[in-house]
């Protein structure tokens, strides 16, 4: 049985190409996402490693911490290397470890992308994602902030997070929407139509939670392809993803350099025909 073939990378608006194993930002802060990490050197370290091992894509968002993703982002990388990418994300409050109440009201996302701009020292951000669209404003107010953002030259391109092809269809009557973040695994397929939709338009698709927070571990046809191949299942994991779509990002996060380097060799796994049929059976 052939292997399939996959792209390594994608091109995110045209414009800014980008190895498609990237890294996400969100577990170099504490406990529920709150505060400090409790081991801010290997925060470092992982956000250094990361870069040499060619990731040239980091996904973080100003809820992270709060800013502390942003601000490591900074001092880890800055000035940043030629072609590295980073998006960040605003529309999310914290009000404590583990709590995200949303808003994505102008006056919040304002404050939001400046101050994200300052803590990554950027006079324009690549990739501003909306990290929820809030049911409490109107969001044409929400799209037309983001789309005056981008005439005044703070964005380059935009993104949408947890939205329907509906929603997508919306926010592009304002802006080109470039790429969208969904919560998508190899067994939680709720969103396959959005990334139907995501394919056929070349935007973006980046799965949150592309690991079930680990519980893939337990999948049994994981296990197997995973031993076939001498890979982990979360590598096996993630491979499916690169396979099933060209248009998805990974962005797998992590605190510690060894599990970041166990990452980033998914791209080395090829997987067969039958390996995706066997997998394409997971989902829920």
């Amino acid at each position: 049985m052939s292997n399939v073939t996959f792209k390594k990378d994608f091109t995110i608006g045209g414009d800014l190409t980008v190895n498609r194993v990237g890294y996400g930002a969100m577990r170099i802060t504490g406990k529920g996402i709150w505060g400090p990490p409790a081991d801010k050197d290997e925060a470092i370290k992982v956000l250094k490693r990361a870069v040499e091992l060619g990731v040239n894509f980091i996904d973080t968002a100003d809820s992270y911490g709060p800013n502390v993703s942003e601000e490591l982002i900074a001092e880890a990388l800055y000035p940043y290397p030629e072609g590295l990418v980073i998006g960040t994300k605003g529309g999310l409050l914290r009000t404590g470890p583990d709590q995200w109440p949303v808003d994505s009201s102008p006056e919040h996302l304002k404050e939001a992308l400046n101050g994200s701009l300052k803590r990554l020292k950027l006079d324009r951000i690549d990739l501003y994602q909306l990290h929820r669209i809030d049911t409490k404003v109107p969001a044409e107010k929400t799209f037309e902030f983001l789309k005056q953002a981008q005439q005044e030259g703070k964005i380059k391109h935009i993104g949408l997070s947890e939205v329907s092809v509906d929603d997508i269809k919306h926010a592009q009557q304002f802006f080109e929407v470039v790429s969208v973040q969904n919560m998508y695994s190899v067994d939680n397929r709720k969103w396959e139509p959005v990334l139907e939709y995501c394919k056929e338009h070349h935007i973006a698709f980046i799965p949150w939670y592309p690991l079930s927070s680990g519980n893939v571990k337990g999948l049994a046809a994981l296990q197997k392809v995973a031993y076939k191949h001498n890979a982990t299942v979360h590598q096996v994991a993630l491979s499916w993803l690169l396979h099933h779509a060209d248009n998805i990002l990974l962005i797998p996060g992590t605190s510690s350099v060894a599990h970041l380097e166990d990452n980033l060799k998914t791209a080395n796994v090829e997987l067969t025909e039958q390996d995706m049929k066997d997998l394409d059976n997971l989902s829920a």
